[in-house]
Parts: C-alpha cells; structure tokens; sequence
C-alpha cells in the first residue's frame, strides 16, 4: 500500500520549473574547480554586471548568469554556453565577456573566434550541439553537470531531483528497489565493477539493527576528476542516491567520503545537505514518512590506499588508513562493527535515474555484461581531454579519435594507459574492442575509476611504467610485504633500466616480482600495481629490450640516454657553448670544431639552446 507523503514532489517541480522560466535568458558559465581557476568566477561577475541594464534587451526582457559544475570540455575552459542560443563559446577571458554580451546577445552576431575549432576540419562550429565532444556522449551520471546551477536545491528539482526517492519511499518496498538496480545490471563504478543489486542485497540481508551506507569520493587516480565533477556539478543527485540507498538497505546514517584536496566539492556538498534538510528531503521523517537519514561529510587526508573499502572505512573511524583482511566483507561488518553498503559516488549517481526511467532503459544500453554508461577522464596527448560519459562497449577509436579529435599535432597513436595507476597500457591492436569489464581484464588493464591518459609516438612506454610505479610504491599503506617491498623493489630496476643501467635479467625479475605482489598482496591496490609493467611488458617488450641493449630510448626521452653531440661541419668555433657549460664539458679552441666530453656531461642541454648555428644536437 502506498504511503502518502507530506510533499507533493510533482508540484515542486513544476514550481521550480516555472522559477526557471522566469529568468529570461540564461547564460551558463563553467563554475567548475578547472575553469574557477581560469577566471570563471570574474567572468560571472562581468555578465551580472552588463546584464543588469535589460532595458537593451531585444527577445529577451532579463537575463540571468548562471554559474555551473564542470561542463566536461576542460581542454577549452572557461565555457559559457547560452542554450537558447545554442551556443558554446571556448577559452573565454573576462576582456571577450562584452564582446559577447554587445555581439551576440543584444545583436544576434555570434563571436566567431571564440568558437570551438574542430581539429579535423579546422572549421568553426556554431551549434554546440555539433561539436563532436558532446554530440558523441551518452550522459547519464553527468546529465545535469554543466547545466544546472548545483548551489540550488530548485534548479535540482526542475530537473526531477528527489522524485525517485518520493517514489520510493511511498512505495514502502524496499526490497522492490534493491531488484530494480539488479535488473538493471548496473556495476560499482569504482574499480573492480562488482554488481551493485548484489551488494545492496547482501547489506539488507542485515536490515533491523544500526546499519550505514558510505559514499567513496576518494578518488586517486593520477588525472582523474569524474567523482569531484559530480560532486561539484549536480550534489543533489548523488545525496538521493545516497537516500534510495539508504532506505533499501535499512540504514539512517551515511557518510560521504571526500578528499580533502577537492575543497569546491566539499562547499556544495555541505549546501546541498543543509537545503535538503530543510525542505525534508534528508533528515528526521523524511517527507512525513518514518525513514530518517543523517549524512556526514568525512575529509580523507589525500591517501590512495583509502580509496580501498576497508581501509576507507578506517579512515572514518579515526585510525590510520590501511586495508584487513576480507572476509568478514563490509555487509556484515564494516563501519563501527555494523553491516556497511559501500559505493562510489558515480555508482550512486546513476540510482535515481535508473529508477525515473526504468530497469530496460538502462539495461539497453552497455554490453551483455556492463550495462549502462561510464565516465572517462580523457586526458594526454589528444586535442579534446576532458570528462566524457559514454555507453559501455564503446571503443577505444570513438573515443579517442572521434569525441577526442584524434591526437595532437598530427602525431601516431602509441597506446593509452587505462584504469589509471591499477591499469594496463593497451596498443593499437586495442582500439577496436568493445570497452567493458570483461574485455579490459582480457586484453590486461581494467576500466578502474576511468582515467585514460592517451600517448604518442613519442613517449617512453619505460618511463610510463616507471611513473605509475613510483606512484603505487610511495601510495603503499606497507601493510603487507608483497606490496611495501615488491613495488619497491620494481621501481628499483624500472629506475635502473632508465638510467641506462638495465641488464636482460632484469626483465624476468621484474615480471617475477609482478606476478608475486599481484599474487601475494592484501588489498587491490596491491594487486593491481604491477598491471602497467606487465601490459607493456607484455605489448612493449621491444622497448625494455632497447634501453637494456642497445642503451637507447626509442622516443628519446630518457635523461641517462641522450647524447649532446657537436656536428664538425657546423661548428664555428665561437666558444659560445664552452662558457655556457656549467660543468666544463666542452673543449676546443676558436674558431675550431669544439667536442664534447661526454663523461662529463650533464644533459643541461644548455649548449643546445645557446648555439647560434644549430651545430649542437640530441641523438
């Protein structure tokens, strides 16, 4: 039997739909972490200041400047987009602001050079609707970033915020949601892509005593922003799937899990608690009904590890962030000894859209086994980086050469590490797989948190490895000597192979360390460590091999392996590069051929930026 409600969550809606109306002509501007440090916020100001007269105004008799979360499209920021003109304007600084307001608002005359250049056919697009980078997406966790003002609880609610959760609490069945998101075949988010419904399951399997969900905000990837772009941009979406959450497990208290370093997100997530509490959307008898639920914020300290469950859930207790040993799992014990529901942030965004429009819907779209869609951090040598959200199954080549525009300054596609630091660096016989959990694991990477940092020709695939290396050894919480020694020991001989130093042995100790610590390590951080050595050990052996051999770096990257070498026939002997060495060098006398000791030198590469007539170069 369905409850009734002290809310009628239609009329609301209806109510903040007529608000939006009211405000004549809107115009968006990027309020996102990225583009706030490009001026976004003086941006705002300037277009307050100029709209303020609406007596100049034609079709519209008010104009209103609305600031957003992040638009996605990071590689063009500060965006202003005006959707009833159907315009995005690109890379805006505050002097471009009258030019658009005098231009194109009073006078209907788009700003041609702030247009967004499409990199394949160098041609200026009008609509926003055809740039490739939005065209091509599928949003679903991310619909309202970037066009809602994610400081209004009304502008949430225009776009149907907390109708999934009045739905749900007045249908009183808590059990028929936790079915709903298993048909749906949605998948945690986070990493490892464990089936959501039968982790909710699990949870409610302990309904009846004090139980809580916990919200993993604490994204680590290196180049990884798709949780803070949530949290930043649409805040009232993720605290209602919190809710629904919340409601089919049987918990009345939650916490959000944020890292300390996303300070934007942290303001708007306290807003967005506080004016839902207000309007009884969150707190005690929520909308007149007997479910109550608390949500706390928690500021994680900035560690990778934390990002693992129990070691989050540590971290909230008060003790030091470091993972157990599983079982007992979090359904049974987790926070505080109680049954615990663990979900990432764009996990939980995607509940409440998947309860407004249904199961199917979200089960049409994805693969057989990953359903639904996925945000990708799209970062790297490609022209278009940025956050995207994409279904399931999409390739690698749509993304990085049709919504990325391909790869800068015309240079080859090398690989793509995907997965982040956990991942695996796949090649161009990868571009054409369906991108899925099960086809990643396949080909050795894993979709992970979705960071995908893209490379050319030119970069070393060994100092890749190196770097996530380094990364994962300094991130280690030590717990468990698989992990605080393997990884140590890895970048000892990664550093080794770059240094110019590697010898062929090293390549099978490395892959014996790899599968030891994969093998033997506590927590998934461990486990997925080594997964950046061996899938370039496994698509890139050549490339060990050359720095080890033949004590070279194949994209000329590598400090320890270049050579600064002075070309005889060039070389006027104008002393120019000898009083620039600061080691002393280079020897030779005026006006003949200098040389360089290369024992001595250090790879400055000042002589090569101070000689007049190009007679220095790198080999």
């Amino acid at each position: 039997m369905e409850k009734v409600l002290n809310i009628d969550i239609r009329q609301e809606q209806l109510k903040a739909q007529e608000e939006i109306k009211s405000q004549g002509l809107r115009v968006l501007v990027c309020a996102g972490t990225g583009c706030v440090a490009n001026g976004s916020l003086e941006i705002i100001e300037k277009f307050k200041e100029l709209g303020a007269d609406v007596s100049i105004m034609t079709d519209y008799d008010k104009l209103t400047v609305v600031p957003t979360g992040c638009h996605g499209f990071c590689e063009q920021g500060v965006l202003v987009n005006i959707p009833d003109m159907h315009v995005t304007y690109v890379k805006v600084h505050l002097e471009d602001v009258e030019e658009i307001y005098e231009s194109h608002i009073k006078n209907g005359q788009p700003v041609e050079r702030l247009l967004y250049t499409d990199p394949a056919t160098h041609q200026k697009v009008v609509k926003d609707e055809d740039i490739n980078f939005y065209a091509k997406q599928t949003r679903t966790a991310l619909a309202n970033c970037g066009h809602i003002n994610a400081e209004c609880i009304d502008e949430a609610i225009a776009v149907r915020g907390y109708e999934a959760l009045a739905n749900v609490i007045a249908q009183g069945n808590p059990d028929a949601v936790i079915d709903e998101i298993e048909k749906s075949g949605l998948r945690g988010r986070g990493g490892g892509g464990f089936p959501t419904g039968r982790k909710w399951r699990f949870t409610a399997a302990n309904r009846g005593g004090k139980s809580y969900v916990v919200c993993n905000g604490d994204e680590g990837d290196p180049g990884a922003f798709m949780d803070r772009s949530v949290m930043e941009g649409d805040p009232h979406k993720l605290l209602e799937g919190i809710a629904i959450a919340a409601y089919a497990i049987g918990a009345d208290e939650a916490y959000i899990y944020v890292r300390a370093e996303y300070p934007l997100a942290i303001t708007r997530l306290r807003k967005a608690i506080k004016d839902a509490e207000e309007r009884n959307y969150l707190g005690k008898n929520i909308m007149g009904s007997d479910f109550s639920l608390d949500i706390h914020i928690k500021e994680g300290a900035g560690a990778f590890v934390c990002g693992e469950e129990t070691a989050l859930i540590a971290s909230i207790e008060g003790e030091r962030g470091m993972p157990r040993p599983k079982p007992p799992f979090p359904a049974n014990k987790g926070l505080f000894g109680r049954p615990t529901l663990i979900n990432n942030v764009e996990t939980l965004a995607n509940v409440p859209v998947i309860l407004l429009k249904g199961a199917d819907w979200f089960a049409s779209m994805g693969t057989e086994t990953s359903k639904g869609t996925k945000t990708f951090a799209l970062t790297g040598e490609v022209n278009n980086t940025g956050l995207i959200e994409v279904p399931m199954g999409t390739t690698l080549r749509e993304i990085i050469f049709d919504i990325g525009g391909g790869v800068r300054n015309g240079k080859k596609f090398k690989a793509v590490q995907i997965g982040g630091p956990s991942g695996g660096c796949l090649t161009e016989e990868h571009l054409d797989i369906p991108m899925d959990y099960d086809n990643l694991i396949k080909a050795g990477a894993m979709v992970g948190s979705g960071g995908l940092v893209v490379m050319a020709e030119d970069t070393c695939i060994v100092e890749v490895a190196r770097f996530f290396m380094n990364f994962t050894q300094h991130e280690s919480c030590g717990k468990c000597v698989p992990c605080r020694e393997g990884t140590k020991n890895m970048l000892k001989i990664l550093e080794k192979i770059v240094a110019g130093k590697g010898e062929m042995s090293d390549i099978d100790l490395l892959e014996d360390l790899a599968v030891a610590v994969k093998d033997g390590s506590l927590c998934g951080l461990g486990k997925t460590a080594p997964n950046p050595v061996l899938s370039t050990l496994k698509y890139f052996k050549d490339e060990y091999i050359a720095h080890i051999k033949d004590k070279k770096c194949p994209a000329g990257v590598c400090a320890a392996m270049k050579k600064i070498v002075i070309q005889e026939s060039l070389c006027k002997g104008c002393t120019k590069c000898a009083r620039t060495c600061p080691v002393g060098a280079i020897s030779g006398t005026v006006k003949q051929p200098h040389v360089i000791d290369q024992s001595k030198c250090i790879k400055c590469e000042a002589c090569l930026s101070n000689c007049p007539f190009r007679a220095i170069v790198l080999e």
